[in-house]
Parts: structure tokens; sequence; C-alpha cells
């Protein structure tokens, strides 16, 4: 004898709901990687359009990287130190015929570090190269070993991390962000979470909707007894 509708239509609502708001808490995944950033004339840092192998910054240019998990540019972890070209090369002194850039080199923390290593400590370096020298030059110069894949990615700064280049990793809660920062503003829909942790606008929608559905399917099954 087959089951009455009316019991499966309220097992059927209960199912689409925890489906809905377990949406609303999954965290989408991020990206282990090297970031690049450029000194914005002391007043900060901002991501950088071109990897460091295609840019060749002026005399006293400040370039920045950042090991950190991030879901894109929009949120990426900037380098933990200004970009102050002086303090950086206060100790190199210029040469005719080579220019100075300064270099933030920050590995992250510990939440940034791939399993079984530990960040090395952010530092500074002054490099003095060539006047047609690319960041990625200056960078070679001070922090080798660099290791790079196929694609031309930087995958590694002074052999950190040992293995890896860019792959996916678990999400975080928009709260356990490694640098301690506020997660960077996304458009409308993008996160499906709202700022304080709990179901999107969209989602609770939704959820109305269904619950709206059901309650019609057991009225229909309760008329046709």
């Amino acid at each position: 004898m087959s089951r009455p509708p009316g019991r499966a239509t309220p097992l059927l609502v209960v199912a689409a709901l925890l489906v809905l708001l377990g949406a609303g808490n999954a965290h989408a995944a991020g990206y282990r990687y090297w970031s690049f950033w450029e000194g914005d004339g002391g007043k900060g840092w901002t991501y950088a359009a071109q990897g460091p192998s295609s840019v060749r910054p002026d005399d006293g240019a400040v370039q920045g990287f950042r090991f950190s998990v991030s879901e894109d540019s929009r949120d990426a972890a900037q380098p933990r130190r200004a970009p102050d070209f002086g303090t950086v090369c206060a100790d190199t002194p210029e040469k005719d015929g080579l220019k100075r850039i300064a270099l933030v080199i920050d590995p992250g923390t510990a939440a940034d570090a791939p399993d079984g290593e530990e960040a090395p400590a952010p530092r500074t370096a002054c490099a003095r190269v060539a006047p047609d020298a690319s960041t990625a030059e200056a960078l070679a110069s001070v922090a080798k070993p660099l290791r790079y894949d196929s694609s031309a990615m930087l995958c590694a700064i002074s052999g950190y991390p040992r293995s890896g280049c860019g792959e996916q990793v678990a999400g975080q809660p928009e709260a356990a962000k490694s640098d301690g920062t506020a997660p960077a503003p996304a458009a409308d829909g993008a996160r499906g979470a709202s700022g304080d942790g709990g179901p999107s606008a969209g989602v609770l929608t939704g959820v109305g909707a269904v619950l709206v559905l059901g309650v019609a399917g057991v009225l229909r099954a309760r008329r046709r007894r």
C-alpha cells in the first residue's frame, strides 16, 4: 500500500530547508599563493595588474609580495609592512648605471602555511639592478631560490613553500582571515552570506518560497482524502 502524499510533503520541505541553509553557511574555497603588490607612492599597497616578470619598475619603486590564502584579488592579504623606500634602502647607496628597488617579502602567518611548514619572518631587501630589470629579476637578486610553474606563476620565494603552487584549499569563515582584517566588500549575491554570518536575503527568500509551496502541497493532499 502506497504512503499517503500528505506525509511525504513535509519531509520534502524539511530536506529543502536543510539544503538551502547549508548553502548559506558554506565557505567559498580559496587559493594559497604569493600575491604581488606595488607601493602606491607611500600611501599603501595596490594589487599589481601584471606579473613580476612583466613589470619594470623605476628607480625608487617599492614592490611587495605576500603569501596567503584568499579567494581572489579582492580579499587578498597585503604585505604587513608599509611600502617605505627610504627605510628599506637606507643602507644601500646609489650607484651609477643601476637602479634601486625596495622589496617587502611577507611569507604570511601560521594559518597561511602549508601543512608541515612554518612561515619565515617577514623581511625587506633593497635590490640594486640594471635600469631595465624587471621586478622578478630584482627579487632573484636578493631572495633566491625562486620557483615558478610552467605558466610562469611565482610559486616560492627563498624556497618557501617547499612545494605547491596556487593550490586550492578549503574556504575559511570570514572571521578567520589570515591577516585579521575585515573581508573586502563583495558585489550583491557574490558571497551567499550576510555580513553577520547568517543566511543572505536570497537564501531567506528561497526558504520562504519553499515553505509556501510545501504548505500548499499539504493542503492539496488533504483535500484529496
